[in-house]
């Protein structure tokens, strides 16, 4: 009894065994290789496929989705003899089953391998500053060597990002005191230029006030000389007019005797002002002056008559 139930047991694990191995179910995104008598016989894709017990089995399973390998951290040597630490992402698809299959040995740990070959390449041709400025310029180089060397393969490399790039701490510490020196330069040179700017302003400041007195003074002699002009204009005019005036009494009738009799009575004054103010007596240089001007006086007042007198008022008018 106890041997038919161990017989009936190893049968039912067997049979288990046979039905898992001879029906398998392929995962989307996925390829299994199946191999026959131990060699390739084809790819199966994602879907129900029957294998022959015994004969057939599931050789390699790959994933066609995107993969993620970390590169660990290494020691490069950058053209400058600075050894720095650096470590990456590299991102990778399987394109050919078949190859990644038989065409290498552990894809992935061999793409991360060669991804810091070309890694420590590609930074000891930069100098220690340019390596932190071409981080783009390395991906690019790094991901152009991998995928050439990872084409048989099978294996496509989609990209490569830098991480972190680690210099010593003495090469640190010299480049925050590098840093340093560069902020307070700045700080430096944009306080310079902010005095400037200041002196500039200030300067400009006084030419345009200079400016605006020698205008202001240019306008107050222009209007003084306008007023001037203006009042010599005036005393022009209301000269001529009087000239005009006198002129067209003269032309009248009598006018001419109204003058004399005007030149007349001005010399009499003002020879009288002379005498009143002198404290020296003047005397005609010929009395018969005098009697001639007092005779041609006579003259006159007889000539004039109460016309040429009425002309001669409106003359001294």
């Amino acid at each position: 009894m106890g041997y038919i139930f161990f017989l009936s047991a190893a049968f039912l694990i067997v049979a288990i065994i046979i039905i898992t191995r001879t029906f398998i179910v392929v995962p989307h995104q996925h390829i299994y290789i199946q191999e026959r008598l131990g060699k390739f016989h084809k790819e199966l894709n994602s879907g129900f496929h029957f294998l022959i017990p015994i004969i057939d089995q599931v050789a390699y399973e790959h994933t066609m989705k995107e993969q993620v390998i970390d590169v660990p951290p290494q020691i490069c040597i950058t053209k400058d003899n600075v050894q720095v630490e650096v470590d990456g992402v590299l991102y990778i698809r399987v394109m050919d089953a078949r190859k990644a299959s038989y065409g290498i040995d552990r894809y992935a740990f061999a793409s991360s391998q060669l991804a810091q070959t070309s890694m420590r390449s590609e930074i000891g041709k930069l100098n220690l500053d340019a390596t932190f400025k071409e981080r783009e310029t390395i991906n690019d180089a790094i991901v152009k060597a991998v995928d050439s060397a990872s084409d048989p393969w099978g294996v496509k490399v989609t990209r490569y990002e830098i991480k972190n790039i680690t210099p010593p701490q003495t090469v640190i510490n010299a480049m925050e005191l590098q840093m340093r020196a560069e902020r307070e330069k700045r700080a430096e040179i944009l306080h310079s230029e902010g005095e400037r700017q200041y002196t500039i302003n200030l300067s400009e400041g006084e030419r345009q006030e200079s400016i605006n007195m020698s205008e202001g003074e240019k306008q107050r002699y222009i209007n003084e000389a306008e007023g001037q002009a203006r009042q010599i204009e005036l005393v022009a005019d209301a000269t001529a007019n009087a000239l005009k005036v006198v002129a067209d009494a003269i032309a009248e009738p009598g006018g001419k005797q109204a003058k004399q009799l005007r030149i007349a009575e001005q010399y009499i004054r003002q020879f009288g002002d002379i005498v009143q103010t002198s404290k020296t007596t003047v005397v005609p240089l010929s009395v018969a002056n005098i009697q001639g001007a007092f005779e041609g006086f006579s003259k006159v007042m007889g000539a004039i008559g109460p016309d040429a007198t009425t002309a001669g008022k409106g003359a001294k008018a």
